[in-house]
C-alpha cells in the first residue's frame, strides 16, 4: 500500500470509528459534543485527502478504495450508534436500515467491478449523498438544543432529504455498473440504438 498523505488522512479516518462507538455508548451533552467533533475530524479530513489527491496528482488505485470505503465506516457506524443509543428521541432502526443496505450493495458492485478489472470511483451524486448525511448526522450527533436551535430535530429534517438521495443515488451507481459490465458489443449495440 502506497503510503501517501490522502491515504494517510483516509487511514486516520478509519481510526475514528472505535472513538465514535465508544464515545456514543454514553449519553449527554459532553460526549455528545465530543462525539460531534470527532465526526466533524473525520469528515474534514475525507476533503482534505480528496484536495491533496487531485491538487498533487497522488491519486492512487487503493485510495479510490479506502476513500469510499472509510466514509462508509464511519457514517455507518454512527447512524448505527444513533439508532441503538439510550437517549429520546432516537434516529429511526428503519431508516438506518435503508442507510446501510444501500452501502451495503454499493461497496458489493465495487468488489464485482473491481473483480473486472474497473475502479469504480464516487460519482457526483454519492459526492452530494455523502455531504447531505453528513450534514445531518453532524445534527443528530449534537442532539441538545443550543441557541433555540433543536439539533435532533434539524438532524432528522436532514436525513430525511439524505434517505431519498441515498436511494437515488444507488440505483444510479447500480444501473452505470452493470452498463459499465456489459460484453462490448452489447454496449456497442446500446450506443447505436441510442442514435
Amino acid at each position: 500500500m502506497e503510503l501517501t498523505t490522502p491515504n494517510v488522512l483516509t487511514l486516520l479516518r478509519i481510526a475514528c470509528v472505535p472513538l465514535l462507538v465508544w464515545l456514543l455508548m454514553h449519553t449527554g451533552p459532553l460526549p455528545s459534543a465530543i462525539a460531534a467533533t470527532v465526526f466533524f475530524f473525520a469528515t474534514i479530513t475525507d476533503f482534505f485527502d480528496g484536495y491533496i489527491a487531485r491538487s498533487y496528482n497522488s491519486v492512487t488505485a487503493i485510495g479510490k478504495f479506502l476513500d469510499p470505503m472509510a466514509d462508509k465506516l464511519v457514517v455507518t457506524t454512527a447512524l448505527i450508534m444513533l439508532a441503538g443509543m439510550a437517549r429520546s428521541p432516537h434516529v429511526p432502526a428503519w431508516m438506518v436500515v435503508v442507510l446501510v443496505i444501500r452501502e451495503i450493495m454499493v461497496t458489493g458492485l465495487r468488489a464485482v467491478a473491481a473483480a473486472e478489472g474497473m475502479v469504480m470511483g464516487a460519482d457526483e451524486l454519492g459526492k452530494y449523498k455523502m455531504t447531505i448525511q453528513v450534514i445531518a448526522i453532524h445534527g443528530l450527533l449534537i442532539h441538545y438544543t443550543y441557541f433555540h436551535v433543536d439539533c435532533f430535530a434539524f438532524g432528522m429534517f436532514v436525513l430525511w432529504i439524505a434517505l431519498v438521495v441515498t436511494v437515488w443515488s444507488g440505483i444510479d451507481y447500480y444501473l452505470k455498473v452493470l452498463r459499465a459490465l456489459r460484453p462490448p458489443a452489447l454496449r456497442a449495440a446500446g450506443k447505436r440504438a441510442a442514435v
